[in-house]
């Protein structure tokens, strides 16, 4: 099993578009992994929400969620400038790449992203948040992100049908809306 720092290490060699000034030396090797790991990953996610946006149009929760990754990109790309990083723009957004990875259904995107979400808070609470114990700046960003993926993001993308789709009294299979007890109109907020 490769150690969580030799997997930042390779996910930020993966990066492109990113390049590290010799300004930031005051951080350590790690801990500027993990931003630009953290910093790849919203904007992976914020891309991948884009792209489901552009095929079902506004549903929630995705065009809820997708202004919170980007509200979490610019926290993260603050506390890089903090410590002399330079902080890419989203070269990710209108990717056919990821466009293609979006489902036939809202159903089968909302269980990725209770998959992503999970991914997201696992990545953050085992890799990253051990990489920044000596920045308490850095550390309490990738808390809140880490506490936004699993309190908020997690349970919005289950409840508009990545787990148990249709098998709850308020939320059944559609678009983000149940036809369950509340007549149809109960809607999940991230």
């Amino acid at each position: 099993m490769r150690s969580p720092i030799l997997l930042i290490a390779g996910l930020t060699a993966a990066l492109s578009g990113f390049s590290q000034p010799t300004i930031a030396a005051e951080l350590l090797p790690a801990t500027r992994n993990a931003l630009y790991a953290a910093l790849a990953d919203e904007y992976r996610a914020e891309a991948f929400y884009d792209a489901v946006i552009g095929k079902f149009g506004e549903v929630r929760p995705f065009s809820n969620i997708i202004v919170a990754e980007q509200h979490h990109a610019e926290q993260l790309r603050q506390v890089m400038i903090s410590h002399g990083l330079e902080a890419g723009s989203n070269r990710d957004i209108g990717s056919e790449a990821i466009a293609a990875t979006v489902p036939d259904t809202l159903a089968e995107a909302c269980a990725m992203g209770v998959q992503a979400e999970i991914a997201n808070r696992d990545l953050y609470g085992k890799e990253l948040l051990p990489a920044a114990t000596d920045y308490d700046d850095v550390t309490a960003v990738f808390t809140a992100l880490r506490d936004a993926s699993e309190n908020n993001h997690l349970p919005a993308f289950q409840r508009c049908g990545g787990e148990g789709a249709g098998s709850g009294k308020l939320h059944g299979k559609g678009h983000g809306m149940g036809h369950g007890m509340d007549g149809g109109m109960q809607h999940a907020k991230p």
